[in-house]
């Protein structure tokens, strides 16, 4: 007589039924050929109870929980380049308040209609995406030397500078693309120095992202974190302020 699990999941492979007394001698050690080893998993499961339910604390749930995105790696600031915990406090306040305007206002910005010189590239474009954020003549003179071009006024300002990171364009940005070009960014950075226009497009890029973080977020975020705790070490002088603070998106 057919069961209504097997109704609903026909079986495979054709496996007799156990009998009481080969089902003991199936428990008593492992199974000696693929027969026994079906009828020992078939056995199992028949003694699994259809329903199961968790038994969960729910004080435990009440409890406050904190996600701790591990930094390891990182260098410790110089002395007098520390930045205090009120400053700290502030920067994390400031960007919250960014992170919920770009949320609240992302379905109105994604509608604008962009410049026509307003080309974004295509997702697997990665040549394309940091001419476009970063400029053509800085990023090939930062790829080339390491040092940055003051762009002249005969030059195209969208070619020199590339384009800032308005809401109208970043809103059009869906999680994969803005992750993908996280990573193109963080990756440029790890062989170049800092320029206004990377520390823009990172903070809004940054500020872009939605909780919660899945893991190749955390491992870009970990990723910038070090190469800025490196890129601190290499101060001398005792000003030293964090590069997004001076980067943000344009507000609505």
């Amino acid at each position: 007589m057919r069961s209504d699990v097997e109704d609903l999941m026909p079986r495979l492979l054709p496996i007799e039924t156990a009998n009481k007394t080969e089902a003991l001698r199936l428990n008593e050690g492992a199974p000696r050929n693929p027969q026994e080893y079906l009828r020992q998993v078939q056995l199992e499961a028949s003694l699994c109870p259809e329903v199961v339910v968790a038994q969960i604390d729910p004080m435990k749930l009440r409890k406050a929980q904190t996600v701790n995105a591990s930094v390891s790696g990182c260098q410790a600031a110089p002395e007098g380049l520390s930045p205090s915990l009120g400053w700290q406090r502030q920067q994390v306040a400031n960007f919250s308040d960014v992170r919920q305007s770009i949320a609240k206002h992302r379905r109105h910005w994604s509608t604008q209609t962009l410049d026509e010189n307003v080309v974004m590239p295509k997702l697997s474009d990665e040549e394309g995406w940091k001419t476009f954020c970063l400029g053509e003549t800085v990023y090939k003179a930062t790829a080339a030397s390491g040092t940055h071009l003051e762009p002249s006024s005969a030059l195209d300002y969208s070619k020199v500078m590339g384009f800032p990171p308005f809401l109208s364009i970043v809103s059009r940005l869906n999680q994969t693309t803005v992750l993908a070009l996280l990573e193109i960014l963080v990756g440029w950075f790890e062989e170049a120095e800092l320029v206004p226009q990377l520390g823009r497009w990172l903070y809004a890029l940054l500020a872009c992202l939605e909780k919660p973080l899945i893991p190749e977020a955390h491992s870009i975020i970990r990723q910038l974190a070090r190469r800025c705790g490196q890129l601190r070490t290499t101060l001398v002088s005792c000003v030293f302020i964090c590069m997004f603070s001076y980067f943000e998106p344009e507000r609505p």
